[in-house]
């Protein structure tokens, strides 16, 4: 495992994760779909396009909950292995490149389809030429190509809006009853089954939306980002679908519908009728408006698909499952190897096979990795890793992934015998890479969480797991940093100016620790001492992060130590004295939380050793001149504002009020005065006084606001 390789740039905000997920879902399935899917289920298709996007809701929400848990690049391929082990991962990985690979080469082919309409060209030269502009474009940046998304993906639904509106408007204002009559009767003439099938055919309309997953390692934000973004994309997705394609049976000939290759073009003919054709257009404007949208489709689904398609042999070299020159990042922070092997990938697709045949073959192996998603949800939460905590909760655990992993069976076999076979042989080959491979070449230690979950395999447990998810954690720090800010300017400062012996200073911290907590002291002390001996106390740049969790604890504690000359801490994980492995720290965190939940925890002990992390931390520490100094060392800057309180600035409104009649940003508070030497925490009573330093903490923008309203 390659933890420390580098990592992709986080330029991905919310309409970004949005236009991933959305131009994925565009393409063949709304554009070129409708009329065969008509030929299996007759008018009954609206609710089989409604249903898949139900039953795409358990792997959405898993697919969230992991994503956000552990936002690394390869998404699917990274949560399968880490969850269910490298011999799944690979198959889940590999697998799925292939089958983005695909699909993104058929949704290039299928401009062809719409550009005939206007001009005489050939198709699978102008794909090639598409999918080596993409990858280029791919290998300058993510802020660039999801730049080009957001166009596409903002002109396709700009477009698609106008289609459904006026075809609702259509419908409505014509008799609807006669055209239920005439077109919905009967509503399902081919049966139940048909319908099923129909459903399974169509739910590849909505495997795209969890593409974004693999490009989660780029999102800023992504405990808000990635699950906002798929709700958003989905919601557009269904209604768009439904509506969209009631519209084409409403106003299309049955028949005609069943032989269309463009029906969503057919139909803008009369419902886009009103908008004006300029002379010397071979088509009408509504038809050239939807042939724009169709374009923008398949564009968009090829340039996403490029872009979450090349993550994955990104996040199997970092594992090195295949060869480690495919994890190389280029010069723009991008994934240079793994862009370029993909738009191979996809020209010789292109020019080679059949694309349209095996991209809907494909669809069977991403309902595998759909029902494998599910799993790995049930996996990780049933294997109590401490660090596995996730921004978003997948709601009515378990039976969601219950469902969705029935859905993913039932719909496999719906498919048929060829679909199940392509899925099996592809799954076999992937197994044959493992063992010839990477078994043969690389010494894999790594297991998956499932190995957590039985006792009688405990042996097999791989611990450095929790560790990687620390670290993960670490990198996404703290959701909610308020408890953090409140934690660090209410702790109990010790400031050492001499050499003391560690096991004097744990029983002293211990001593402050223990008026708060149903613990004496010599049981906290021995609960902070097991942890240096036995190697589970974090010590980095100098500073060492001693911790517990206590039943019964309502709120978390901290006591900070800073010692100059510095402490030397025993780092023994044998259990043997080992004085060579001394560790010599100035700053020492000893926190104490609640049992539960653990999530908070692990995340106050990430965003200190983020902090401490920073190049300009230990020359901070060592120059603070008193505790107030200490603590605002601790806080992030753009998480508090210390201002001195002087009659001749900005701050002078503030001297001789009380706190609770200053007139504040809503988020922000007091919460530090220093004055005549001491440092205290405030009540609403304290009144202001000049020569006074204050400390505000709260969110980055009302910090901002007071910045601004008393900084001079």
């Amino acid at each position: 495992m390659t933890d420390d390789a580098p990592r992709l740039k986080k330029e991905l905000k919310l309409f970004d994760v949005y236009a991933i997920c959305t131009g994925a879902m565009f393409s063949a399935e709304f554009f070129l779909l409708p009329g065969l899917a008509m030929a299996y289920a007759g008018p009954s298709v609206v609710l089989a396009y409604f249903v898949s996007g139900l039953l795409v809701l358990p792997a959405m929400f898993s697919q969230a909950e992991l994503a956000t848990a552990m936002p690394r690049a390869g998404g699917t391929y990274y949560f399968i292995d880490r969850a269910l082990g490298p011999l799944v991962g690979t198959v889940g990985g590999l697998g799925t490149w292939l089958s983005l690979v695909f699909k993104s080469a058929f949704a290039l082919i299928g401009v062809g389809a719409y550009l005939v309409l206007f001009m005489d060209l050939p198709i699978k030269p102008v794909a090639v030429g598409m999918t080596v502009a993409f990858t280029v474009l791919n290998i300058f940046g993510a802020k660039e190509t999801s730049g080009l998304q957001r166009f596409l993906v903002t002109t396709l639904v700009l477009v698609l809006t106008v289609f459904v509106l006026q075809g609702v408007v259509e419908i409505v204002s014509s008799d609807v009853g006669a055209v239920a009559e005439a077109k919905f009767t009967p509503f399902m003439p081919f049966g139940v089954g048909s319908l099923f099938a129909t459903i399974g055919l169509v739910f590849a309309a909505y495997a795209g939306l969890t593409k974004v997953a693999s490009v989660a390692e780029e999102v800023e934000n992504p405990d808000r980002n990635i699950p906002l973004g798929m709700m958003l994309s989905l919601g557009t997705a269904v209604l768009v679908y439904t509506v969209g394609v009631y519209i084409l049976v409403a106003v299309l000939d049955p028949v005609a519908l069943m032989e269309d290759l463009t029906p969503v073009a057919t139909a803008a003919r009369d419902i886009l009728d009103w908008i004006p054709t300029p002379g010397g257009l071979p088509e009408s404007t509504g038809v050239l408006l939807i042939t724009i949208a169709a374009l923008a489709a398949f564009a968009s689904t090829g340039n996403a698909g490029i872009l979450s398609a090349s993550r994955y042999p990104l996040a199997m070299a970092r594992d090195r499952l295949i060869t480690r020159r495919l994890g190389a990042i280029g010069r723009f922070h991008t994934p240079a190897p793994a862009i370029l092997v993909t738009g191979g990938a996809m020209v010789l697709c292109i020019l080679l096979l059949d694309v349209e045949g095996v991209a809907k073959l494909a669809s069977a192996f991403n309902l595998l990795v759909f029902g494998l998603i599910n799993l790995a949800v049930i996996v990780m939460r049933e294997s109590h890793i401490p660090s596995y905590v996730p921004g978003f909760r997948t709601p009515l655990y378990p039976w969601m992934q219950i469902v969705g992993i029935l859905t993913s069976v039932l719909l496999i076999v719906q498919m048929g015998a060829v679909a199940i076979g392509f899925t099996g042989g592809v799954s076999v080959l992937c197994v044959v890479w493992y063992v010839y491979y990477v078994r043969r070449n690389v010494e894999v230690e790594r297991e998956g969480a499932i190995y957590h979950l039985f006792a009688r395999l405990g042996q097999r447990r791989y611990e450095p797991l929790d560790s990687e998810l620390r670290t993960i954690l670490k990198e996404k720090g703290l959701r909610d940093e308020t408890p953090f800010e409140h934690l660090v300017t209410h702790a109990e400062v010790l400031d050492l100016d001499e050499r003391r012996d560690y096991e004097d200073v744990v029983r002293e911290a211990s001593g402050l620790l223990a008026a708060d907590v149903p613990l004496s002291v010599d049981d906290l002390s021995e609960g902070f001492l097991e942890g240096a001996r036995y190697g589970s106390t974090p010590v980095s740049q100098g500073a060492a992060l001693p911790h517990q969790r206590l039943p019964g604890l309502a709120d978390p504690r901290l006591v900070m130590v800073r010692c100059r000359p510095g402490l030397s801490i025993p780092v023994d994980t044998t259990g043997d004295e080992r004085p060579d492995a001394d560790a010599r720290v100035h700053a020492v965190f000893f926190l104490l939380s609640p049992e539960e939940p653990p999530g908070r925890h692990l995340r106050t002990l990430a965003n200190i050793a983020s902090r401490i992390d920073e190049a300009d931390f230990m020359d901070q520490w060592l120059a603070a001149e008193n505790e107030q100094d200490l603590k605002e060392v601790l806080l992030r800057n753009d998480r508090f504002l210390a201002l001195h309180l002087r009659p001749t600035d900005a701050t002078a409104p503030l001297i001789g009020r009380a706190l609770k009649d200053l007139r504040l940003p809503t988020g922000v508070l007091v919460a530090l005065i220093h004055r005549d030497g001491h440092s205290t925490v405030p009540s609403g009573g304290t009144v202001l006084e000049a020569g006074d330093r204050i400390t505000f903490i709260g969110d980055t923008q009302s910090i901002e606001r007071v910045h601004a309203r008393y900084s001079s």
